[in-house]
């Protein structure tokens, strides 16, 4: 019995631990944590977005401090469904949770005045008002996959240890930026949030080059991605089954969070339209 169970363990272990991610999840996981702690004092407390931020750290944690990321170095479809997580669920889930509150309400009080300055410093705003711009926002989204994607750009990133942890924090910070504007809570009426026609727009446009994409890896009868042969692969599976499962998870699981991002979009405008109508009824 503690046979089996220590290798599960060992499995769970990072196979190369970054002091900086660990870091980044800590502080991030003790601040929500401290911050829901405050909220449920005020009365304000909310099982679902507390499970969704949660799930969105612990997965993002898994896939690349255990040895999930051994495997995700050695077999390009685990590789593909890592980036899955980093880009497209894990941010996905944390934005979900809707955790600016909970997170300023958790960090320390000096720290909350200065985040409190640098959100509303001039050259700081610009930027993230140049990065939340929609269309940049979609051709980055789907950019980024490309880019890494690329052969000679893959093998050089799957080969150098800080290129490769580069690709993959990438991949977290534009989902997040991608996520925060199609996810945005705030109504369009009073706020500078995307309208949700324009954002069910944005979630159609990012689909067809990822299905093209990971049709054109999937249907592939060659070799595209030869680094999993200098690696070497974890399990015996040919180099073309490995790309078509890659392929597949470029292809299907990516395209399906437009649909799901698009129910959510779909739930938050009928929430405002009828909270609009409320509000209407009352003043007449």
């Amino acid at each position: 019995m503690l046979s089996s169970v220590v290798p599960f363990f060992t499995v769970l272990m990072p196979w190369e631990f970054s002091p900086t991610l660990a870091l980044v999840c800590a502080f991030f996981g003790i601040c929500y944590a401290r911050g829901s702690r405050q909220a449920a004092i005020q009365g304000d407390l909310n099982f679902w977005r507390n499970l969704s931020f949660w799930s969105g750290l612990l997965i993002i944690y898994a896939v690349l401090q255990t040895h999930f990321d051994y495997y995700a170095q050695h077999m390009f479809w685990i590789h593909r469904l890592q980036h899955l997580i980093l880009h497209h669920i894990g941010p996905f889930l944390l934005i979900l949770s809707y955790p600016g509150k909970n997170l300023l309400l958790g960090l320390p009080q000096p720290l909350q005045k200065k985040m409190l300055v640098l959100q509303y410093h001039p050259v700081l705003k610009k930027i993230y008002a140049l990065m939340q711009m929609p269309l940049l926002a979609a051709i980055l989204f789907v950019g980024v996959i490309f880019f890494w994607l690329a052969p000679q750009i893959h093998l050089i990133a799957m080969l150098n240890y800080k290129l490769y942890n580069i690709m993959n924090w990438s991949m977290v910070v534009d989902g997040l930026l991608f996520w925060r504007i199609i996810l945005d809570a705030r109504s369009p009426l009073n706020s500078n949030s995307l309208s949700y026609n324009k954002r069910l727009f944005l979630l159609w446009l990012i689909m067809p080059p990822q299905i093209i994409l990971g049709a054109y890896i999937a249907l592939s009868t060659i070799e595209i991605y030869s680094v999993y042969d200098i690696c070497g692969r974890a399990w015996s599976m040919s180099p073309i089954v490995d790309q078509r499962y890659a392929g597949l998870m470029t292809w299907i699981p990516a395209s399906m969070m437009s649909a799901i991002a698009a129910l959510v979009v779909i739930r938050l405008w009928r929430q405002q339209y009828h909270l609009r109508s409320l509000t209407q009824e009352s003043a007449t």
